[in-house]
């Protein structure tokens, strides 16, 4: 069964929306929850706020108004006025009023008993005060059932005051457990939002540095692998365009080698003819020369030799060009391949007398192998091209940091700064002159470059503490290389 792929997104942009909006849904959820919270201990503290007032203000009125009502009743016992009992009634209708909208609130069931209650004695109260005379003993003992009630009212009074004390306790509890699911939610929603973070920068990031490798890779003039990159449409389509650019350059890499070996292999038949016919004069083949004719021929028979050099500089640059292309990765010992490009430079080591100073660490690594002993061979053939008689060459390669620091320097008249930006390009040769008898073709240092750099290195030059010229070349001890075929697969 086939892997399950999941949709993508058409466009960055596309997958940038998804991004923001995954990202940023856990902190709208708890912005909004915490909201919801807030609205919620708002509302109960406000609605705990208004009925506490109207508990506190009904009970102080019903005091006032109990107290009313006795003082009208004992001025009644004692002056005996009709008019008395009117005031009686009108407050007894202000204390009913005012019980019914204490019975309207949010009361506990024992308050509502001890308000129902309250409004019962009041009620027989007042219709037992209106019946006896004013200075009969009944009316007495009903005047002395008023604290009776003042104490019920007292009662009903502490019961909301403690009621209210409750759900201000209530309140606090729901507010701490309020910040206290806040605080969870918090550190919850936290890592999710960096791990969602994390996930889409990675999105994000790794179409991108695919991208910014195959560019790379081609401004190194590495064509081997193909460019594909899976990610958001707009993305793929780049890469498609940069995969037609590499086929491009590919194509226009292959017929410049191409060309360079035909018309190298065409211009060496007629200047074979013109070398052999030079020869034939200078050796008195078709009659002895003239001073002036020697003169002549030995000048064709110089830019003769100076044509042909150039030309198998033409040649051996189109075979490195086309060796250039991927590595055929090993690993090895470093120490034996060293003493190995020494053992074929001995010859002309020892026709300059030149001294060697090599430092080299029990190193393995995994490269090229025939490209590093390229590197090699070049860096030291063109070492021995500068170093005077009875010089000296330094060869130091040590481990650092999992690369290799591979140094060569020389006792030679070292690399002027102007020179140094164009040294690394191919058949440029400096100004410089060359102390051995070994000439150069001027493409070994551009050679050393492209292989330094399809191996993800970097060379560069140094002051040298000989006085000479010092190249320091840094590369991977471990090379990985992609396949061929691989492609660079982003979400």
């Amino acid at each position: 069964m086939s892997g399950m792929r999941f949709p993508r997104p058409k466009s960055l942009s596309g997958l940038i929306l998804i991004g923001f909006t995954i990202v940023a849904a856990p902190l709208l959820f708890a912005i909004v929850n915490a909201a919801v919270q807030m609205s919620r201990l708002s509302n109960h503290s406000q609605q705990l706020v208004i009925h506490g007032m109207q508990g506190t203000r009904f009970t102080q009125l019903i005091v006032e108004e109990l107290s009313s009502l006795e003082r009208n009743a004992r001025l009644y016992q004692i002056i005996g006025s009709p008019d008395l009992m009117e005031v009686y009634a009108r407050n007894y209708i202000r204390l009913t009023a005012t019980l019914n909208d204490l019975a309207l609130l949010p009361l506990d069931d024992s308050m509502q008993i001890d308000v129902r209650e309250l409004q019962a004695e009041s009620a027989r109260l007042h219709n037992e005060v209106s019946t006896p005379k004013a200075h009969s003993a009944q009316m007495s003992e009903l005047i002395a059932s008023f604290p009776k009630i003042s104490d019920l009212a007292s009662k009903v009074s502490s019961h909301i005051a403690a009621q209210i004390n409750l759900e201000l306790t209530t309140l606090e509890l729901e507010a701490q457990r309020a910040q206290q699911t806040l605080l969870r939610q918090t550190l919850l929603l936290v890592p999710i939002t960096l791990a969602a973070v994390a996930l889409f920068t990675y999105l994000f990031g790794r179409p991108i540095r695919a991208i910014d490798r195959a560019i790379g890779e081609l401004g190194r003039g590495a064509f081997s692998r193909p460019i594909v990159i899976r990610g958001p449409a707009d993305l793929e389509n780049l890469a498609t365009q940069l995969e037609w650019l590499r086929v491009r350059l590919l194509d226009l890499a292959q017929e410049k080698n191409r060309f360079l070996r035909h018309m190298s292999h065409e211009l060496k038949t007629p200047l074979a003819n013109i070398r052999e016919g030079t020869e034939l004069l200078m050796d008195g083949a078709v009659g002895e020369l003239q001073s002036n004719q020697r003169e002549v021929t030995a000048i064709l028979r110089e830019n003769g030799m100076k044509l042909q050099r150039l030309i198998e500089n033409l040649l051996s640059f189109s075979a490195w060009q086309a060796k250039s292309v991927g590595l055929d990765v090993s690993e090895f010992k470093l120490r034996p391949l060293i003493k190995s490009v020494l053992e074929n430079q001995q010859l002309t080591l020892v026709a300059q007398r030149v001294r060697l100073d090599v430092q080299v660490e029990d190193l393995t690594t995994r490269a090229d192998r025939a490209k590093i002993r390229l590197i090699l061979d070049n860096l030291l053939s063109n070492a021995i091209k500068f170093t005077p008689r009875g010089g000296t060459i330094a060869i130091h390669a040590r481990g650092e940091h999992e690369q290799l620091l591979l140094d060569v320097a020389d006792s030679g008249p070292g690399i002027p700064k102007e020179e140094r930006k164009r040294i690394f390009e191919a058949f440029y040769q400096g100004k410089t002159p060359q102390g051995g008898h070994v000439k150069g073709t001027g493409i070994g240092l551009s050679v050393v470059t492209e292989f330094v750099n399809a191996h993800g290195g970097s060379i560069e030059i140094l002051e040298a503490k000989i006085g000479g010229a010092h190249f320091q070349v840094r590369l991977p001890l471990r090379q990985v290389v992609a396949p061929l075929n691989e492609t660079a697969d982003a979400a």
